[in-house]
């Protein structure tokens, strides 16, 4: 419905050479900062910006056939890859379409589960990725992690989206004795604007859905309150990639 709208409300721009809606847009963006404060034309602005990056991540989709075009421009599938073993048990949680858990299958030689709470994320992950060390189950970590031993846990842009962390790796960790995690996050210092829209009293981060960005010191700090140590720890294209382990 939502979609069906924004197609009938867009359909008189579409006619109009693309120069000619970059100007409009410019148009716009000048008329807020000519008639607010600095600081009311900050706001519109940013949400302006927000509303645009949604847009760019829904086109990333279809640009590259269904799988976000950041996968393969930021090869973060090899971080995973290759610090799994063939043979191992691995279960990605948060899994969404299964990009991620499809790569440690067919590429690491691993046994994997992947589990997400969204239906379509399964359904859609089932007919997209098959392969015979591979399988998805649909549910909600930890509740629904299934109560066997897995040697690897992968994280990948998930702990941001969970309010009670440290008790959400503690349950998965309980269900599966994991001998280490692969975790991914964004960092919230990662632009100067993330900041600013706090400031400006918006939303801060980058998905509506997030709980928390990290810093390296927060990340670190919260990876021991859950009782885990990080073993390695770099940051690429302003996200943390981590290895931790559960402590001694």
């Amino acid at each position: 419905m939502k979609q069906r709208l924004r197609r009938a409300l867009s359909w008189p721009f579409r006619l109009l050479p693309a120069a000619v809606r970059r100007r409009l847009v410019q148009a716009i963006t000048t008329t807020a900062t000519a008639t607010q404060t600095p600081a009311g034309a900050m706001r519109e602005l940013l949400q302006i910006d927000s509303d645009l990056s949604g847009a760019i991540d829904e086109l990333a989709l279809a640009y590259d056939g269904g799988v976000h075009a950041k996968h393969r421009l930021m090869r973060y599938h090899d971080f995973f890859v290759e610090r799994i073993k063939a043979g191992e048990r691995v279960l990605d949680v948060g899994c969404g379409y299964g990009a991620v858990a499809y790569s440690l299958a067919s590429r690491a030689g691993a046994d994997v589960t992947g589990i997400d709470l969204s239906e379509l994320n399964i359904a859609e992950a089932r007919g997209r990725f098959r392969h015979p060390a591979l399988q998805f189950v649909q549910g909600t970590a930890p509740a629904d992690v299934p109560a066997r031993p897995f040697d690897v846990v992968v994280a990948s842009n998930v702990l941001e989206h969970i309010e009670h962390r440290p008790e959400f790796l503690d349950g998965i960790q309980r269900r599966t004795h994991a001998a280490r995690w692969l975790i991914r996050v964004p960092m919230a210092n990662r632009d100067w604007r993330v900041p600013l829209r706090a400031e400006l009293g918006l939303f801060p981060f980058g998905d509506p859905t997030h709980f928390t960005e990290y810093t390296r010191e927060s990340f670190e700090t919260e990876i021991d309150r859950a009782g885990f140590e990080v073993c390695h720890l770099q940051v690429n294209w302003g996200e943390i990639w981590a290895e931790v382990r559960p402590r001694a």
